[in-house]
């Protein structure tokens, strides 16, 4: 294993060699937790907006929110490449608007990337970023950013949405990116995504056959609430867990079991 930080071209080499499994954090202890697993890629995501901050949606998050984010994950990692989500309205206006976003959030972060969503219509801001020196992960499919026009359902069913969605994956390719999110389409049509570029498609919800899979950190450990989407799988229930500590700390203050002696100083 690369014990030597993580490159953009490193997640790229990873294509047709090995999947890859990548999750969000947004903290520093759940980083270096992540990172000392193994995880080889740590989005710090938009989702901080709806796992964290309390939101309906990803709209309201702002770029301090992320960079301040982001940087905190970043202290938290020796060898995860951090990739941080340009938020809604910070790179959508012009290039010049994405370029200085994007240069500012890898100056004051530590991060080594960032995500931008959109396809075909995002290849010249990619291209530029990538050709000012900025790493980029493309983002395609269901774009969360975009839910007030797209709503929250699957992509790329009938053939002329399969057809964009390809030719999404191959623009975004074309204008440099390292890799690709494809979020909420059919299996069948993720493995052909995956197939149709030479660069790694990381799914989420989007089956099997792609190079990878990302899922938001907070889903995976049960601390989503009721919100539990068809495609995560839970792989721990530390909501029920806090619940159970909360409440048998208040019955210890409650009965003056807490603080025991040995909890005191003399």
């Amino acid at each position: 294993m690369k014990t030597t930080p993580l490159t953009p071209r490193d997640i790229t080499a990873l294509k047709g060699r090995e999947k890859i499994a990548c999750l969000t954090a947004y903290d520093y202890r759940t980083a270096r937790i992540l990172d000392d697993a193994g995880i080889p890629l740590i989005l710090v995501g938009d989702s901080v907006g709806t796992t964290l901050l309390g939101f309906d949606n990803t709209l309201p998050v702002t770029l301090d929110d992320i960079i301040r984010h982001t940087a905190a994950v970043a202290r938290g990692v020796r060898r995860a490449l951090v990739v941080a989500d340009l938020p809604f309205m910070t790179y959508q206006a012009s290039i010049e608007q994405a370029l200085l976003n994007a240069g500012r959030v890898l100056q004051e972060t530590g991060g080594r990337a960032v995500k931008i969503e959109g396809g075909e219509f995002r290849a010249p801001a990619i291209r530029s970023l990538v050709q000012n020196g900025i790493p980029v992960l493309g983002h395609i499919g269901l774009t969360p950013q975009s839910i007030q026009t797209l709503g929250m359902r699957v992509q790329g069913r009938g053939a002329e949405a399969a057809r964009q969605l390809l030719a999404d994956a191959r623009a975004v390719e074309a204008a440099g990116a390292f890799a690709i999110v494809v979020e909420t389409v059919p299996a069948a049509l993720g493995a052909q995504v995956a197939e149709a570029v030479r660069i790694p498609v990381i799914g989420i919800g989007a089956g099997p056959g792609t190079d990878g899979q990302i899922l938001v950190i907070n889903d995976i450990l049960g601390l989503s609430g009721d919100f539990k989407p068809k495609f995560v799988k839970r792989y721990a229930d530390l909501g029920a867990l806090i619940a159970q500590a909360a409440a048998a700390y208040k019955t210890d203050v409650e009965t003056a079991a807490y603080p025991a002696p040995e909890h005191a100083y003399d």
